[in-house]
């Protein structure tokens, strides 16, 4: 499934608007069904109204009607190419994240000779979540 998660995620990132980083990020979300959701990054010169690759895949999917997930794989291409060290999700992403998922669900980041794994309690720890309530 990882291979199948990566090619979905270097395609989206083709479809990317970067004009201002010049780094298209790709994501692949896969849902407990078996369905997978790509998303790419659309900047804008506003910078803040710039929306992540992740938080694409997880709307599109939200707004499919899918809530279940199990991972999600992220890439960022520079120049056509996957960056040496690709980033993780942003704060606003892994908060979006927590929203839907648990502190297992797992985050792939894909970079030209590697693939890191983290869980989502790693990456965003004390997390608030539907759960405070």
């Amino acid at each position: 499934m990882i291979e199948k998660l990566k090619q979905i995620a270097v395609n989206a990132a083709k479809g990317s608007y970067a004009p201002y980083s010049k780094c298209c990020v790709g994501a692949a979300l896969l849902c407990k069904n078996g369905e997978v959701f790509s998303g790419c990054n659309i900047e804008n010169a506003s910078f803040s109204l710039t929306n992540c690759a992740e938080r694409t895949a997880f709307f599109k999917a939200i707004s499919s009607g899918q809530k279940d997930f199990s991972e999600i794989l992220i890439v960022t291409l520079k120049d056509g190419e996957i960056l040496e060290n690709s980033f993780a999700p942003c704060g606003a992403c892994r908060q979006v994240m927590r929203e839907f998922c648990s502190d297992d669900f797992k985050i792939h980041v894909l970079s030209k000779n590697s693939l890191k794994t983290f869980t989502l309690g790693e990456l965003l720890p004390q997390s608030f979540s539907p759960e405070n309530f």
